[in-house]
């Protein structure tokens, strides 16, 4: 854990907090070792003053000197427990929170490729339960090991010079706690895991019900998904119950060693000093040595102090397989090749105007075994307003998708003004292209936030303009809070036609060279489509406008249209002259036509009853 390359520079980092907070737990260790002995002095003090049947002088000046002294000491105890919590505590979140960040930003930079491998629930489960875990390993874990070896050792230490036979006596159960530890150690690290994958199963299933809650209600299915829930969640409950068991029985046989030594201790040292009192001489090991009453109280006082580092050492090998598992979990997640970055000699785009060039354009998905997209050869003049039409599954996403280098593509095929996107650098290229997805995702903020996500300190003056481009200003201002209005986890309060716009609206507001609209006009009216569509064509005048449709009505209009067929360019051309050129244009068109002329004459029909 300590010598783990993603968190040995944390520890570096907050370094001198740790340092500060194991001296002082250090010292309050060394201070506790001082109180056995003034137990043992006070109870020879009364001992004698029962013996003499006195309380003299003498007595009393030593009972108040150690009781001075085991005041200042428990107020030094206190002082520094304060000071050692803030310490390494202090230093554990910080280092949580800095491996959190780190993980964020990694997340961000790895390709939507991985999050196809690797669901929400199993994500989120390391950047919860697993960074926890190991945040709980370097607070308390450091404090435990801190105890079970320095305090450990100081006892040790100082009762071999108090009595050496009766400290080898207490080493043996100690030796044996040591040996079961590494024992259990290993087992323990792989029923954690599999606690933690079970943990992840759980997470998937609540997000996935969450998210599709009102799917679930519509097609009354509560029964069902409880009972599929409850499968999840007992073998989630399972695996826990599994760990803790171990972890109790592990536990508990410490605690059972350290119980019978501390009646071992008692027994055996009350007949040394009955022994002693009465003349004998206690041999133990060979070794022989007198034993009174004092002896055995402060053997006792020690044996209460070293009981602590002896749970803590079980602790410790809980909390610490735990924390390795928990830390290879996030280690694989780390180590994961960011494919999407910047190449070597990338470049900033210097004022760029929005003319992209295909050439010789194939790609196939990095887990496909075909190729989607074949021998594209197209030229999209700065400034054009382009539609891109064709049947399902024709590959009018992924040319689109090929420009934000969702995924990697060969060099030397796709360029923006007569820039390899390959060696166009990642910040630059999201600078130029602005991109409304199929999926209108929305964040559980107000409107103006969502629409200004780009930059949260837009003014309002150019969110409401962006909202009028994409004819969503009305509904807004129906809103009882207005652009203030918050939109719930994924725009769950709104339509699907107001969440288009505003997606619109986001894409609008940055102004970029090249605005893409993947269908992203499907969930509204007509009227309303025409208006965006004359907008696009009034206020992006000059610059490049992909629009991605299923309808033709959507890019009647346009400058040119793409037809895509099977993963190829069909036909690139005006409206006008695809009709007559592109068989697939043409049917689509004919398709149209049929369905409004139904359209209109149920209308008819309804009309004349």
């Amino acid at each position: 854990m300590f010598t783990n390359k993603y968190l040995r520079k944390y520890y570096l980092h907050y370094s001198w907090l740790l340092i500060i907070g194991v001296i002082i737990l250090g010292g309050i260790d060394y201070l506790q070792t001082i109180l056995p002995e003034f137990l043992g002095q006070i109870t020879d003090t009364f001992k004698k003053a029962i013996e003499i049947n006195a309380f003299n002088d003498e007595m009393q000046s030593d009972v108040l000197r150690i009781a001075t002294y085991t005041i200042l000491i428990s107020i030094g105890m206190m002082l520094g427990r304060m000071l050692w919590r803030f310490a390494i505590f202090r230093a554990s979140k910080g280092i949580e929170a800095k491996l959190r960040h780190e993980m964020f930003e990694k997340a961000e930079r790895l390709p939507v490729e991985y999050y196809h491998t690797n669901s929400v629930g199993t994500v989120m489960s390391w950047f919860t339960n697993d960074v926890e875990t190991i945040e709980e390993f370097i607070g308390w874990g450091t404090v435990m090991m801190v105890d079970a070896l320095f305090l450990s050792t100081l006892v040790v230490i100082k009762m071999v010079r108090y009595n050496l036979a009766m400290t080898l006596l207490i080493a043996i159960p100690l030796v044996l706690i040591i040996v079961w530890g590494a024992l259990v150690e290993k087992f323990m690290s792989n029923v954690w895991d599999n606690r933690q994958k079970s943990n992840d199963d759980l997470y998937d299933y609540s997000r996935e019900s969450i998210t599709g809650l009102r799917v679930i209600k519509a097609f009354v299915k509560e029964k069902q998904e409880l009972y599929s829930f409850s499968k999840v969640a007992k073998k989630n409950q399972e695996a826990n119950i599994k760990f803790v068991r171990i972890y109790m029985i592990f536990d508990i046989t410490i605690e059972i060693i350290l119980a019978g030594l501390t009646v071992l201790i008692i027994w055996l040292g009350g007949y040394f000093v009955y022994l002693t009192a009465n003349g004998g001489t206690p041999n133990l090991f060979g070794i022989t040595f007198s034993f009174e009453l004092k002896d055995l109280v402060t053997m006792l006082a020690y044996m209460d102090l070293i009981i602590w580092p002896m749970i803590a050492l079980g602790q410790i090998i809980s909390s610490y397989s735990r924390s390795k598992t928990s830390m290879k979990r996030i280690s694989r997640f780390l180590d994961t090749p960011e494919i999407i970055k910047d190449a070597a000699d990338a470049i900033d785009v210097e004022n760029p105007k929005g003319e992209i060039i295909f050439k010789d354009f194939s790609f196939i998905y990095p887990s496909g075994k075909k190729e989607e997209l074949q021998d594209i050869n197209l030229t999209i003049k700065a400034g054009e307003t382009i539609g891109v039409v064709g049947k399902i599954g024709s590959g009018k996403t992924t040319l689109v998708n090929a420009l934000l280098r969702i995924y990697n593509v060969n060099e030397n095929q796709v360029f923006i003004d007569g820039v390899d996107i390959m060696k166009i650098k990642l910040n630059s290229l999201h600078n130029i292209i602005s991109y409304v997805p199929q999926d209108n995702y929305l964040f559980s903020d107000t409107l103006r936030r969502n629409i200004a996500f780009g930059d949260v300190n837009t003014s309002l003056d150019k969110v409401e303009e962006a909202a009028k481009f994409a004819c969503v200003d009305e509904d807004i201002e129906e809103f009882s809070l207005k652009y203030e209005t918050i939109s719930g986890e994924r725009g769950v309060t709104l339509s699907g036609g107001q969440k288009q716009r505003i997606s619109i609206a986001r894409a609008y507001i940055r102004q970029t060279p090249i605005l893409i609209l993947d269908d992203s006009v499907s969930a509204v009216d007509i009227k309303t489509e025409e208006t965006i569509l004359a907008n696009i064509k009034n206020d992006r005048k000059g610059k490049t406008t992909i629009l991605v449709s299923s309808r033709v009505s959507t890019v009647k209009d346009l400058d040119r249209i793409i037809v895509m067929n099977e993963g190829k360019v069909e036909a690139f051309d005006t409206p006008k002259n695809l009709f007559s050129i592109s068989p697939t244009y043409k049917r689509m068109v004919l398709l149209q036509q049929l369905e409004e002329e139904k359209v209109t004459r149920k209308e008819e029909i309804v009309h004349e009853r």
